[in-house]
């Protein structure tokens, strides 16, 4: 056999096994799976049923391009029209997505980011690919600072609740989740600027724009109030009756007026965390919102990053308040979709949306 016929058979031994290395790997894809079927869809008929029963004035299109929005993550019956009316205004190829933690206490999770190694994430009947500016990310990221915990990402439910909507407005947005447990004021204001740094430097590189390419969202429900079904807790300390309910929903009205809206700045991010986290004891509610670490650190993130590129704080601009209860629940059992929680004056959540430019 000829030096040139066993050049060419090795060529051939290596294109072949790199087809075969690619096909492998096509069906190692790891894909984080969906949580939460009951409250929010699984099929893209389920989602279109969803959209045809939000009220038409949550639908309508928007000229205007977010560069960030806080946005509820409860079951669409209750939520669903103000998802599509906070999220109508992301418009970005690449959404970095600042969830909740709720179940970091099952895995001993405090003061660090938790990102995941998911290569895409179930959206109903396809798939959203995580962007690989979430391992560049992590590479300019110091090791203190974050964990990689995909039984923590595969078990929250508060990001997949908002991907139907993303992907709704742009069907080639890729995700970077990010995940905040039990957290510090001050981790958090160290964090935030060690990551809106880092995104910075990706988007210089990268020549990305803020807003047009990039975009954050923060997921947050804000009061859980009420008396009954939160476990054996009492979070009514204004009573369940109309008068300690509408108590309720002007404090929430309150903390957003005083903290979210208008110019964004350091002493309104910690004026909300000082009304939502207990001094004494930061893994403690003082005020029941979810969001109580993604919230602020997600301010903070995207404040930096605002400052970094344009020299001037966020605008936040409120979208809507409003609440499981009274509210006006979207049919979803013949859909084959249900209800999470109950919505009742005994037990209730207040949603925010709000917007960032």
């Amino acid at each position: 056999m000829s030096v040139k016929t066993i050049f060419k058979f090795l060529i051939v031994v290596i294109l072949f096994l790199s087809c075969t290395e690619k096909k492998e790997n096509k069906h190692n894809i790891n894909t984080r799976q969906l949580i939460d079927t009951i409250g929010f869809t699984q099929y893209n008929w389920q989602f279109d049923s969803i959209i045809a029963r939000i009220n038409p004035s949550d639908k309508k299109s928007t000229n205007q391009v977010y560069k960030a929005v806080i946005c509820p993550h409860d079951d669409y019956a209750y939520a669903a029209g103000l998802y599509s009316k906070t999220l109508k205004g992301i418009k970005a190829k690449n959404i970095v997505l600042i969830g909740v933690a709720h179940k970091a206490r099952n895995f001993n999770l405090e003061n660090k980011l938790v990102f995941g190694t998911y290569d895409q994430w179930k959206c109903n009947d396809q798939n959203i690919p995580v962007s690989p500016f979430r391992d560049a990310l992590v590479r300019h990221l110091s090791k203190d600072i974050f964990v990689l915990h995909d039984s923590m990402m595969q078990l929250e439910h508060s990001l997949e609740a908002i991907n139907p909507f993303l992907l709704e407005n742009n069907k080639d947005i890729e995700i970077i989740p990010i995940l905040v447990p039990y957290m510090t004021f001050e981790n958090m204001e160290l964090f935030s600027d060690k990551l809106s740094a880092s995104l910075f430097k990706i988007m210089n590189k990268e020549k990305l724009n803020f807003g047009k390419d990039i975009a954050i969202v923060i997921s947050n429900d804000a009061i859980h109030y009420g008396n009954s079904d939160w476990g054996g807790s009492n979070l009514a300390p204004f009573g369940v009756d109309s008068l300690g309910n509408a108590k309720a929903k002007q404090k929430d009205r309150k903390i957003i007026d005083a903290c979210l809206k208008g110019d964004l700045s350091f002493e309104k991010i910690k004026k909300f965390n000082s009304y939502t986290v207990d001094k004494e004891n930061f893994k403690k509610y003082k005020w029941t919102w979810c969001g109580r670490y993604s919230v602020p650190f997600g301010l903070m993130f995207a404040n930096k990053l605002n400052f970094l590129i344009n020299k001037q704080p966020l605008e936040g601009v409120f979208v809507d308040y409003r609440s499981s209860y009274p509210g006006m629940p979207i049919k979803v059992k013949d859909i084959g979709m249900g209800y999470t929680a109950p919505a009742k004056p005994s037990h209730w959540v207040g949603y925010t949306g709000i917007s960032y430019q």
